[in-house]
This record gives structure tokens, C-alpha cells and sequence, in this order.
């Protein structure tokens, strides 16, 4: 497990994060955390062969079409699909592997370590940049969009 340290390090001098499987869809998580870092001072290059453009920013289909160095390749993916990406990873010599929220894939997280990249499993950029940054509130999330209370309409 990634300590506080190591995260803190990781978000602060790494800022060029390729995101493999960012969406288009503003409601899908990804395209979320994607926007936030964006705002957040970081370069985010959209991995996803469906689409040109995300969030204004150019895509690619694979992780090797990216033309500059990536610090980060973050992971929106299911943990069946990781390996694939930690080889092309490992290949354009990037520094860190991030695997999402519920990503875990023990074999290829080695294989990354034993190739010298830092590997974050189990975690989200967005969620752990607002935690150590001060963006989150007591209960977790400042976003002015989720609220425990009803809205009004239903209130009777």
C-alpha cells in the first residue's frame, strides 16, 4: 500500500496523467476526476479509441500515440484488462501506474515495480489529490452537487 508520503509526492510532482478509458459521458466517474485535475493544475491525456476529443483535450486510441513523456498512467479500467496497459506503461516509460478505486492486479503492479515505475492500486486521483490537498470536507466530498437532504419537490 501506497503511504500518505508517497501519494503526496506522487501528485505533486507528476502532472502529466495519461487516463486510459476516460469517457466523454460528464456523469461517468472518470470524466469527473478528469475535469477536476484538469482544474487542479494537471495535464490529462485521454486514452480511448471511441473519441477525438475529451474534456478539450486531444485523445488517443493507445497509450504508444501519446507524443510527449506521461508521468502517470491512471487506470479506469476492470482488473482483468490492467496487464496490457502496465506492458505499454512500462514501454513509454512512464514513472507511476494508478489503478482506480476497486483496481487491484497484484502480478502486473510487480511486473511495473520490477521495471522501476511506481505503482497506486485501489485509488483515486481525484479523491486522494482533494484529501491531502484540502478539498474535501468532513464527510468526503465538497462538490456542491451531493447532499444528504432531499430536494425540495419531494419534501412533503
Amino acid at each position: 500500500m501506497t503511504d500518505i508520503k508517497d501519494l503526496r509526492r506522487i501528485l505533486t510532482d507528476y502532472k502529466r496523467v495519461a487516463m486510459v478509458g476516460l469517457s466523454d459521458d460528464w456523469s461517468r466517474p472518470s470524466n469527473f476526476a478528469a475535469k477536476y485535475l484538469l482544474d487542479h493544475g494537471f495535464e490529462v491525456i485521454p486514452i480511448n479509441p471511441k473519441y477525438d476529443v475529451i474534456l478539450g483535450q486531444k485523445c488517443y486510441a493507445d497509450l504508444r500515440d501519446i507524443p510527449t513523456p506521461v508521468d502517470v498512467v491512471d487506470l479506469f479500467q476492470r482488473a482483468e484488462r490492467i496487464p496490457p496497459f502496465v506492458d505499454q506503461a512500462i514501454e513509454i516509460r512512464a514513472r507511476v501506474v494508478w489503478m482506480q478505486l476497486d483496481i487491484v492486479h497484484e502480478e502486473a503492479a510487480q511486473k511495473a515495480r520490477d521495471a522501476g515505475l511506481e505503482v497506486v492500486m485501489d485509488r483515486c486521483m481525484k479523491i486522494e489529490y482533494a484529501r491531502l490537498f484540502g478539498g474535501l470536507n468532513t464527510i468526503g466530498v465538497n462538490t456542491g452537487i451531493i447532499s444528504a437532504q432531499r430536494p425540495r419537490v419531494f419534501n412533503r
